[in-house]
This record gives structure tokens, C-alpha cells and sequence, in this order.
């Protein structure tokens, strides 16, 4: 994996084989990315990465020179691998916390700019992410929530979601509050 653009552009990043993670290409983050470029300033920006795995969502965020970054993982390799990697990268900016997804944003009582989350494309209950999230009412005014998921997942009637972007075999719904 590597970063696409910003401080770090074209940093090559390799995360042990033994991880339980499936990184999203570089071609769908440049995809998607390039989306959020037109519409963000970036340096604003108060990323949450849900399912953060490798950390690779969150290093191309503050790479981008994101306010701040926390990503959040239930596995400890990957939260440890993210520590690992944002230490070698000085990203102060970017914290990890060890953590199931559902019982963070049922605590958290911080307001997101941004929430991208990369649930496992097989796990039960991901059609529940934009709700919990919109009923708890975590994202900033204007914020965004993006979901990755498989071609097998249609959140298009979902409240909410107001795009749709396929790049290969990776999809991205994008959320907002209308």
C-alpha cells in the first residue's frame, strides 16, 4: 500500500502478512479521495476510521494534512501496527484506540467531520452503521459518512446516502444529512 498524495506522497507502507485486513487499493483511494478534494479543505477536517485495519485510510488522511485522525480497531495487531506507523511518520495527529466499533459510537460523544468506515464485507448488521451513527447524531454540520463495502451491499435507498462510487470490485456509499 502507499500513500497517494500530500506530505508523505508515494510512501510505500508494508503491514505484516498476519493482519486480518483487506486494504482498499490505491486506485479506489485515489478515486475517492479525488471526490473529497472538491469538497473539503482537508486541513479542517476531524477524521474517525472505523475498522481502521492497516491504518491506511488514516495515514492518507493526515498525509493530506487532516486536523486529526483517530482510528479505531478491535484487533490489537492492527491498532499496534498503526501505532508502529505513525510513530515512523511523526504523525502526532493520529491516535488509536482498541475498541469494538458499535460500543465506540455508542460512547463517543465527539462530533466527526468525517467517518469512513471499511466494515468486513461479510460482517452482520453493516446496513445498521448509518443508522446508529445519523441517531446519535456524531457527524458534524456538512459532515460525511463513506462505507465501504461489496457490490453485494445497496444502502441507495437508505436515508441519507446520496452517492454511489464503484472502482474494480470496491464500492463506496457516501452519507450526509440532507
Amino acid at each position: 500500500m502507499r500513500i497517494i498524495s500530500g506530505k508523505n506522497k508515494g510512501r510505500k507502507i508494508t503491514a505484516p502478512g498476519n493482519l486480518p485486513v483487506r486494504p482498499t487499493t490505491d486506485f479506489a483511494k485515489e478515486g475517492l479521495f479525488n471526490i473529497l478534494a472538491n469538497h473539503f479543505d482537508f486541513k479542517e477536517l476531524e477524521v474517525l476510521d472505523l475498522f481502521a485495519g492497516t491504518g491506511n485510510i488514516s495515514y492518507e488522511f493526515i498525509s493530506r494534512e487532516a486536523k486529526s485522525v483517530l482510528a479505531i480497531d478491535i484487533n490489537t495487531s492492527c491498532t499496534n501496527f498503526i501505532k508502529q506507523t505513525a510513530e515512523k511518520l511523526n504523525y502526532k495527529n493520529l491516535f488509536v484506540i482498541r475498541s469494538d466499533y458499535k460500543s465506540f459510537l455508542i460512547h463517543t460523544e465527539k462530533k466527526w467531520d468525517m467517518i469512513y468506515a471499511d466494515p468486513p464485507y461479510d460482517m452482520e448488521g453493516v446496513a445498521d452503521l448509518p443508522v446508529i451513527i445519523f441517531n446519535r447524531k456524531i457527524l458534524k454540520p456538512d459532515g460525511w459518512l463513506i462505507i465501504e463495502h461489496s457490490r453485494n451491499t445497496d444502502f441507495s435507498a437508505q436515508t441519507y446516502c446520496f452517492d454511489h462510487r464503484k472502482y474494480g470490485n470496491v464500492n463506496f456509499s457516501l452519507f450526509r444529512e440532507q
